[in-house]
This record gives C-alpha cells, sequence and structure tokens, in this order.
C-alpha cells in the first residue's frame, strides 16, 4: 500500500522524509529558534544520500557543508539570543553583502568548472549555482543575518527548476514552499531588525 502510494505520488519515503525535516526546520528558522538544529541535522543526512543517488554532486558535497557549519550555527545562534529566548538579527553592511556576493560568484565559476570537467554531474552549472549560492546563504544565516534570506530566496528559485528537471519533483515542491517561507521569513526579520534598531 505505501509502495502505491509513493508511486502515485512520486518520491521516495526518504525524500519525504527530508521534505517534512526541511518544512519542520525553515518554519523553526523563521521564528529565530535554536530547535531548528535538530531537523536541520537529519535533513541535510538524508539529502546527502539522495543527492548521491541523482547524480548532483555540488548539492551532496554542500550536505556535508551544511553538517559541519550547523555546529557553528548552533553555537552562535544559543549564545546569540535575546532575553525573549529568540536569536537576535544582526546587521550586515553593504559592503560587506557585496564582498560576500562576490566571493559567490568566485566559487560559483570554480564549482561549476571542476564539476563539468572531472565528473559526470547531471546540470553541473546549474547545481554549482545553487551549490555556492547555499553555502554563503548558509554562512549568513549562522551569523543571524537578514541578507540569508535573499540568497536563499534566489537559491529556491534556481532549485524548483534544477530538481524539478531531475524528477526530484518532492524535492521540486518543497522548494516552492521554501520560496514563499524565505520570503516570510525575510518580512519577519527585517521586522525585528527594524524594531531593534529603535
Amino acid at each position: 500500500m505505501t509502495d502505491f502510494f509513493f508511486g502515485m505520488v512520486g518520491g521516495s519515503l526518504i525524500e519525504w522524509v527530508a521534505v517534512a525535516c526541511g518544512l519542520v526546520n525553515v518554519g523553526l528558522i523563521i521564528r529565530r529558534s535554536i530547535w531548528n538544529y535538530p531537523f536541520g541535522f537529519l535533513l541535510v543526512v538524508l539529502y546527502f544520500f539522495i543527492f548521491l543517488e541523482y547524480k548532483l554532486y555540488s548539492d551532496a558535497i554542500l550536505q556535508v557543508y551544511f553538517f559541519v557549519i550547523q555546529f557553528y550555527g548552533l553555537w552562535n545562534w544559543v549564545n546569540g539570543r535575546a532575553a525573549d529566548g529568540r536569536v537576535r538579527v544582526v546587521p550586515l553592511a553593504r559592503a560587506g553583502f557585496a564582498v560576500y556576493l562576490a566571493a559567490t560568484a568566485v566559487a560559483w565559476f570554480v564549482i561549476s568548472a571542476l564539476m563539468a570537467t572531472y565528473t559526470d554531474a547531471a546540470a553541473p552549472r546549474w547545481d554549482a549555482a545553487v551549490a555556492a549560492l547555499s553555502v554563503t546563504a548558509q554562512l549568513l544565516m549562522s551569523r543571524r543575518h537578514l541578507e540569508s534570506w535573499i540568497l536563499w530566496i534566489a537559491v529556491d528559485l534556481l532549485a524548483i527548476g534544477l530538481f524539478y528537471t531531475r524528477d526530484l519533483v518532492p524535492t521540486a515542491a518543497l522548494y516552492v514552499v521554501f520560496l514563499g517561507l524565505a520570503v516570510a521569513g525575510y518580512v519577519q526579520w527585517r521586522r525585528v531588525k527594524i524594531e531593534n534598531a529603535h
């Protein structure tokens, strides 16, 4: 019965568990809750194996990065809480954001060249763009910067098409939801940043 259901709607059980973890993870991030991290750890472990199976190597390697950086993010979030227990949003200067964007462009170029030359990656340039933007977005998120949400919006827009064309339909659908959540996260964190500035 379960095989029939998943066969009809697409995706494997592991992909559906990863999707559920992703929804909970991002929902808790929007709320600035440190409890997002257990779901984040499980999410990246599951997607590591999913992306390997689908030859999305940049995204598989990205999951290793996510796993490691989440320890830094957890430490930073635990030590960056306000009196209400929620994480404080930290300002980022425009010049600093520009440096992050330039570094992301260089990383995209290098990753896409390596993947196109040395692997049988299914979509090396597209996959590398998602990976490079995700690295920067996650670093900014770990540091509690509002601008992380801008990059997550870009990641989600690219990832929807990438995963859909690779027949990862539940994951593509997850990124449609992530896109809406990223917009909501940006609005919520911007409101908090403005309130904290006054």
